[in-house]
């Protein structure tokens, strides 16, 4: 566990599907505004993402200050959020019963790459 996690874990609530709905929406954005070299709305759309029932408090913040400090491109910045909202969304994905994620179309190419995670 990380740091914080025991303490965030015992009030957060399991991710429904509307909420892995709402993550993976906002994940695509994120994904095609960053294609387009629409850096800004790509980090805006991440940070969206990963804000949604997450599993530690703060650390949206606490990634942006590192991100400060190492003086990254904003390019580097859409990267950092983007490995950020795909393993916040992996890790809805897996809270999930197999029941309820036929209710969310995940798209196949993320389930996909996910599979190598584990």
């Amino acid at each position: 566990m990380f740091k914080g996690e025991e303490e965030v874990m015992s009030k957060r609530q399991r991710a429904t599907v509307e909420q892995v709905g709402q993550v993976q929406k906002y994940f695509k954005a994120g994904v095609d505004f960053h294609g387009e070299k629409k850096f800004k709305e790509a980090i805006e759309s991440f940070r969206s993402a990963a804000a949604i029932n997450p599993f530690q408090e703060n650390h949206l913040d606490e990634l942006s200050k590192k991100l400060k400090a190492m003086s990254v491109k904003l390019v580097q910045e859409s990267i950092a959020y983007m490995g950020c909202a795909a393993v916040h969304l992996k890790g809805m994905i897996d809270e999930l019963n197999e029941g309820e994620k036929e209710l969310v179309p995940v798209d196949d190419s993320l389930l996909d790459a996910f599979k190598d995670w584990d």
